[in-house]
C-alpha cells in the first residue's frame, strides 16, 4: 500500500477514534445491576374465583394481611417492591409485600377451603419469560392436610412483544396476561387445570438510579457520620426523665408534649370499594400531608399532650383525604372529606375525632368541626420505646360517625382498624409507611386495570440527541467509504490510459440519477 494511502486511512481511523470518545457517554452505571425500591403489584386473581368464595355455596370470604390492600373491590394491591433488575438484560425479580387469605365450605367449626398466598414476586428473564410466584398455604378438601410452599410458581406471564431492557425511573406493565401453572393448580386444589386463565396483573416499580458521586474527602479525612444519637427530622417532644415509667412511678413526667406522629386509618374498605366501584365511580383525593399507604391512609404529623400519670392523650393529626363520586355535569353526588383527625384517651376509652365537610349520597351536606366518628377500647395503652404506639385497634362508628357518612352505615358498625403513633422521645421513629413507588405515569382507573395491554412505561435510557449507534454508524460508514474510494480511485488510475486522464474528467451528458 502507497504511504500516501496508509497516512489517509490512518488519519481516518484517529478521526472515528476521537469522535466516538465524544459521542459514546459513559454507560457503566447504567449497565450496572441495582435494587429495585419500592413498588405496587395489582392482581385479581381470578374473578370467578372470587365469586365462588363470597357466593352461596362456598358462603366464606378473604382477609388481607401486612398491608395488603383492595382496588375498585375486585383487585387485590401488594406493596413495598423489593429486588433486583439489570437494565443490560431486562433481567427483573420484584418481591411485594402484604397476603389475602381466602376461607369457605365451613364444616364442624373449621374452614375445608382455606388458601393463602403471600409475598408476590414477579421474575422477568433475559430473553421475555416472565413468572408470578408466591408463599402459598393450602389445605386439601379431602384430606384436611395443610401445604405450604415458598415461592411456588403460580402463573406464567407472557410479555410478547415487550422488551425491558435499558429502562429507568418507573417501569409499569399493565394487562400482562397470566396463565396458571401446575403449581398454582395444586395451590388452588385442583379447582382449576394448568392452563387456565388467570386475571392479568399490573405492576409498577422504581428502578434503581444510577449511582450517585462518592462524597467529597477534606484533608482530614471523609465526610463525619451522623451521630446515632440526633434525633430524626419526624420526631421531636419535650425531654422527659423516663416516659416509660408506670403512670404514678417515680421518676415519671407530668405530662409529655409532642410534635410528631402518624395516624393509619382506611375508613372501611367497603366505602373505599364503593367510592372507586362501578356505582359511585369516583376517586379519594390526598392533601395536607396525608399519604396512601395502600390498606390505609396516614395523617401526619402531630401535636398533642400525654400524661403518663393518668394514661390521658390528646393527640391532633395534619392532612385530609376528600372522597368524590356519583357525579352529575360538574356537580357530586358524594363529596365527603376527613380532616385533622385527632385521637382522643381518657380512662381507658379511646375516640377518634374528625372535622367532616361535603355531601352525602343522602344528600345532605354538613360543615362540622370534632365530630366524634368512632371509639375504640384503649386500656392497654402504654409507652414503649419512646413511642405510644396502638396497632390494629378495633374501631366502632358512633351515632354521630353515622350522621357524617350520610347514613350509609349504622351505629355500632365495624370500621377498618385504628393504628396511630406519637413519639414521646427525641430519637423515636415512626413505624414507616407501606412504599407503593412513584406513580404510574398513566395510572389505569382502579375498575380497569386489567384493560390496557401489556407494555413497559418507562423509556429506555438513551444519550440526548442521535443515537450513539448511529452516530458511530454513520462515522465508520464514512471512513470505510473513504478508504474504499480511494482503493477504487487508485484501482481505476490504473486501468485507464495516461491520455485518457483528461477526457475522465469532463462532465458525464448522462441523465442524473432521481434523488432518492
Amino acid at each position: 500500500m502507497p504511504r500516501r494511502f496508509r497516512r489517509l486511512a490512518a488519519t481516518l481511523v484517529a478521526a472515528l477514534a476521537a469522535l466516538l470518545t465524544v459521542a459514546l457517554p459513559p454507560v457503566a452505571a447504567v449497565a450496572a445491576e441495582g435494587r429495585v425500591s419500592g413498588g405496587r403489584l395489582d392482581w385479581g386473581i381470578r374473578q370467578s374465583f372470587l365469586t365462588y368464595v363470597t357466593g352461596p355455596v362456598a358462603k366464606g370470604g378473604w382477609s388481607l394481611s401486612g398491608g395488603a390492600a383492595t382496588v375498585g373491590g375486585n383487585t387485590f394491591r401488594f406493596h413495598s417492591a423489593d429486588g433486583v433488575y439489570d437494565p443490560a438484560t431486562g433481567a427483573l425479580s420484584a418481591a411485594f409485600s402484604g397476603g389475602v387469605r381466602f376461607t369457605g365450605h365451613r364444616e364442624n367449626g373449621a374452614d375445608a377451603l382455606d388458601l393463602s398466598i403471600a409475598r408476590l414476586t414477579f421474575r422477568a428473564a433475559p430473553g421475555g419469560a416472565a413468572g408470578l410466584y408466591a408463599d402459598v398455604s393450602s389445605k386439601s378438601r379431602e384430606t384436611g392436610r395443610v401445604d405450604r410452599v415458598g415461592q411456588a410458581k403460580l402463573a406464567d406471564l407472557s410479555l410478547a412483544g415487550v422488551d425491558l431492557r435499558g429502562a429507568a425511573g418507573t417501569l409499569t406493565l399493565t394487562g400482562v396476561p397470566a396463565t396458571l401453572t401446575d403449581a398454582g393448580a395444586r395451590a388452588f386444589g385442583g379447582f382449576y387445570p394448568a392452563g387456565t386463565a388467570l386475571d392479568p396483573v399490573a405492576l409498577s416499580v422504581n428502578l434503581p438510579a444510577a449511582p450517585s458521586s462518592p462524597p467529597p474527602v477534606t484533608a482530614s479525612g471523609p465526610a463525619a457520620e451522623p451521630s446515632a444519637t440526633a434525633p430524626p427530622a419526624n420526631a421531636s417532644a419535650t425531654p422527659v426523665p423516663d416516659p416509660t415509667a408506670a403512670p404514678g412511678a417515680p421518676g415519671a413526667p407530668e405530662r409529655t408534649a409532642f410534635s410528631a406522629g402518624a395516624l393509619d386509618w382506611g375508613v372501611r374498605r367497603t366505602f373505599r370499594d364503593y367510592v372507586t366501584g362501578a356505582v359511585a365511580q369516583g376517586r379519594w383525593e390526598l392533601g395536607g400531608g396525608a399519604a396512601d399507604g395502600g390498606a390505609y391512609f396516614r395523617w401526619t404529623p402531630a401535636e398533642g399532650r400525654y400524661e403518663p400519670a393518668t394514661g390521658a392523650l390528646t393527640a391532633a393529626f395534619t392532612g385530609t383525604v376528600r372522597f368524590t363520586g356519583m357525579r352529575t355535569g360538574d356537580a357530586y353526588g358524594l363529596d365527603l372529606t376527613l380532616a385533622r383527625p385527632a385521637v382522643e384517651v381518657a380512662d381507658g376509652r379511646g375516640r377518634l375525632l374528625a372535622d367532616v365537610s361535603g355531601r352525602t349520597p343522602d344528600g345532605s351536606t354538613q360543615q362540622l368541626s370534632g365530630v366524634e366518628l368512632a371509639v375504640f377500647d384503649a386500656a392497654g395503652l402504654k409507652p414503649e420505646g419512646g413511642l405510644l404506639k396502638a396497632a390494629e385497634l378495633p374501631l366502632r362508628l358512633t351515632e354521630a360517625g353515622s350522621r357524617a357518612f350520610g347514613g350509609l352505615y349504622p351505629p355500632g358498625t365495624e370500621m377498618d382498624p385504628l393504628s396511630f403513633a406519637v413519639a414521646l422521645e427525641p430519637g423515636a421513629a415512626l413505624p414507616p409507611l407501606p412504599d407503593l413507588g412513584s406513580a404510574p405515569p398513566t395510572a389505569p382507573s382502579p375498575a380497569a386495570t386489567a384493560t390496557p395491554a401489556a407494555a413497559p412505561a418507562a423509556a429506555p435510557s438513551s444519550s440526548d440527541g442521535l443515537p450513539v449507534a448511529v452516530v458511530a454508524g454513520a462515522v465508520l460508514a464514512a471512513a470505510l467509504a473513504a478508504v474504499g474510494g480511494g482503493v477504487l480511485a487508485r484501482r481505476r488510475r490504473r486501468a485507464v490510459p495516461a491520455d485518457r486522464d483528461a477526457a475522465a474528467a469532463t462532465p458525464s451528458d448522462a441523465t442524473p440519477a432521481d434523488p432518492a
